[in-house]
């Protein structure tokens, strides 16, 4: 007999990055799922323009995930209303001139610090509200986090394997409070990234590439398992053209 899924109807979730791609997919995703859905992200008149698109209903959050304090003051206002029980950190950057004769000091810090250093800030401000809930966070980082490539650019991988070694540690601590953490190690995805790519892809291949409500699929899943389950990190990629370690 499957095991039985873990309801959301109710639960309190923060979603980062959710003016577009993977994180729009996401909120509206758990949105229709029955969680009160809060939707964070840099650029609240986009923000707004999607969250009003949306089928199901979210409050939505202007926010940098780089300023702590602001990070801080949003997550002790959510808690307010109820403490959050799931955390989809999917806010992240990468440069035009990214390769490592063009990076910058000032582009590496600008990755760095929303892919990395945004999402330590992130789980550092809602950690008390996680183990109230024995929440569950996920955290996008990339298939480049362990297998490098050489269009992703030295920041973004750099910054995204510190990702996944911090929601390893994460678990590795805190998985004794009953909260679980889980890394998503995406291969190639349709989202605006694409756009700041060097050379963007051919709309043909996109469309073969994964799609950002499949990933916002697969983390309703990973957030529906039963308690006693984790996963800890998962990889997935485009089928038609990707294998892992291959990458286009």
């Amino acid at each position: 007999m499957p095991a039985e899924l873990d309801s959301l109807q109710g639960r309190t979730a923060v979603v980062t990055g959710a003016a577009s791609g993977i994180g729009y997919a996401t909120a509206c995703r758990l949105a229709e799922a029955g969680a009160r859905v809060h939707a964070v992200d840099s650029r609240p008149e986009l923000l707004e323009q999607k969250i009003a698109s949306c089928p199901a209903s979210m409050t939505g959050h202007g926010l940098d995930v780089t300023d702590r304090e602001a990070v801080d003051r949003l997550f002790e206002q959510i808690g307010i209303d109820g403490p959050a029980s799931i955390l989809v950190l999917a806010a992240g950057v990468n440069v035009i001139e990214r390769h490592l004769d063009q990076l910058t000091p000032e582009a590496w810090a600008a990755v760095v610090d929303v892919n990395l250093t945004g999402v330590f800030s992130c789980v550092s401000a809602a950690l008390p509200q996680l183990r109230e809930t024995k929440g569950h966070a996920v955290v996008l980082a990339s298939i480049v986090a362990s297998w490098p490539d050489a269009i992703a650019g030295p920041a973004y991988q750099a910054s995204k394997a510190g990702v996944l070694q911090f929601v390893r540690a994460a678990n590795a601590e805190e998985h004794r409070n009953g909260v679980r953490f889980t890394a998503l190690l995406p291969g190639m995805v349709n989202t605006e990234l694409m756009d700041k790519r060097p050379v963007p892809p051919p709309e043909e291949l996109r469309q073969t590439a994964i799609q950002p409500d499949d990933i916002a699929a697969t983390i309703l899943f990973t957030l529906m398992l039963p308690r006693r389950a984790c996963i800890g990190e998962l990889t997935i990629v485009p089928t038609l053209h990707q294998a892992i370690g291959q990458t286009l």
